[in-house]
């Protein structure tokens, strides 16, 4: 069930109970959550890119994404019963579904042109230096910068080895996808903090559904049974279940961590497209992912260590609040205001 807004209840929050995000540890309890959750939806979302790159050749990659996440939104919103609450929110949690749907749609359609080019786990690599980037420059202290760069230090193993690729429109496309991507992943964490729960994120799948509507209709007459199927496991397995564990990972640690933790994309990318497409991986990119995984594992392990940054309240000193407030976003404000008594009965 979705979960309900602060707005919405009227009953004064308990004293004891301080708001996610401020003055909240993050355990490593939640990083290893975090991990287990990201890991599967970067599984499944690799998995169902090697499926949508067999039908490339019949619908383009624009129209395969754009019927993909048609097909995604509708299951959230129909068939899982999935009934978003459109009243009652604010101004900034609208920009925030919108701008994380725009996301979506964007990093899919440009991820799509560059695997339609590339090799997937190089495309995937590409993809992955935006989160690289939020992690960065969210990073407050030198094991977890060092953590995003060995994870860097990998991306560029799987991508740039003895075999590495020149097709430019595909390294383009791969580095627009890294755009969105960081954009995914810093409202990632926002929406889901924003306590929706999968409305939130059936609300912005819808959003990317409508931005590749265009792409999307004209091909809705000539998709065959077999591809129907075929789309319809990729929009499962690709797009309601990775954003919907991604948002959810967002929401229990930070866009600090879960941008680390993406790293699991490149690697699984190119385990994927040597399994499923049968494209070689050379023995760098083997070094790579070893790296990208030993990454993701110190972050895990230094996330014990985390605690409240002592000026703003914030693990690893990222003060969510100011951002959201600069990017005029619901942030954990409305949580952190004194509690005021109920209103007399009328």
């Amino acid at each position: 069930m979705p979960a309900r807004n602060a707005a919405d209840d009227d009953s004064p929050a308990p004293a004891t109970a301080p708001a996610r995000g401020t003055g909240h540890r993050i355990t490593r309890r939640e990083v290893l959550t975090a991990t287990a959750l990201v890991f599967v939806g970067s599984g499944c979302i690799q998995l169902s890119s090697a499926i949508s790159s067999t039908l490339f050749a019949s619908y383009g990659t624009a129209g395969t994404s754009g019927l993909r996440m048609l097909i995604a939104a509708a299951l959230l919103l129909v068939l899982v019963l999935v009934r978003p609450r459109l009243r009652g929110r604010t101004r900034g949690e609208w920009l925030g579904i919108v701008v994380y749907g725009g996301a979506m749609a964007a990093m899919n359609q440009s991820l799509y042109a560059a695997i339609d080019r590339l090799p997937l786990g190089v495309a995937v690599t590409l993809e992955f230096l935006g989160p690289c980037a939020v992690a960065l420059m969210a990073s407050r202290k030198v094991k977890e910068g060092a953590c995003a760069l060995l994870s860097l230090g990998g991306v560029a193993l799987i991508s740039a080895g003895p075999t590495g690729y020149s097709d430019l429109a595909g390294y383009v496309a791969g580095l627009l996808a890294a755009t969105f991507f960081g954009l995914y992943t810093l409202f990632a964490a926002k929406v889901g903090k924003a306590g929706g729960g999968l409305d939130g994120v059936a609300l912005s799948v819808t959003v990317a559904a409508l931005a590749t509507l265009p792409f999307a209709a004209p091909l809705l007459p000539t998709v065959h049974g077999t591809d129907w199927a075929l789309l319809a496991v990729a929009a499962v397995i690709g797009v309601a279940v990775p954003y919907s564990v991604d948002t959810v990972a967002g929401r229990i640690t930070s866009a600090r961590v879960i941008g680390v933790l993406f790293a699991f994309d490149p690697a699984l990318g190119a385990v994927v497209g040597y399994a499923a497409l049968g494209q070689d991986l050379s023995h760098a990119a083997l070094a790579g992912i070893v790296l990208v995984v030993v990454a993701g594992g110190l972050l895990v392990w230094f996330s014990g260590e985390d605690a409240p940054d002592t000026a703003t309240g914030q693990p690893g000193g990222v003060d969510l609040g100011a951002a959201a407030a600069a990017a005029d976003l619901p942030g954990d404000d409305a949580a952190q205001s004194p509690s005021l008594p109920p209103a007399p009965p009328v």
